[in-house]
């Protein structure tokens, strides 16, 4: 097999930072919303937040494979 065919495409890896980014506006906004509101409990916060942060370091992750490499 050739390692470049097991790799993704770059065009592939925007579109799904792009998503993880929608998904992590998403959150953001539904957590400002629920806690406008006053009707989320701390337990369901919580998990929110957890999951929009493990979308920032998703994110951070394809970030760093789409930036090349700078051999100072």
């Amino acid at each position: 097999m050739n390692a470049p065919e097991q790799m993704e495409t770059e065009e592939v890896l925007r579109v799904k930072l792009e998503l993880l980014r929608r998904e992590h506006r998403d959150l953001d906004e539904a957590i400002h919303a629920l806690q406008a509101k006053g009707t989320a409990d701390a337990l369901t916060l919580q998990r929110l937040k957890k999951q929009k942060l493990s979308l920032k370091d998703r994110i951070a992750q394809l970030e760093d494979r789409l930036t090349p490499d700078i051999i100072a």
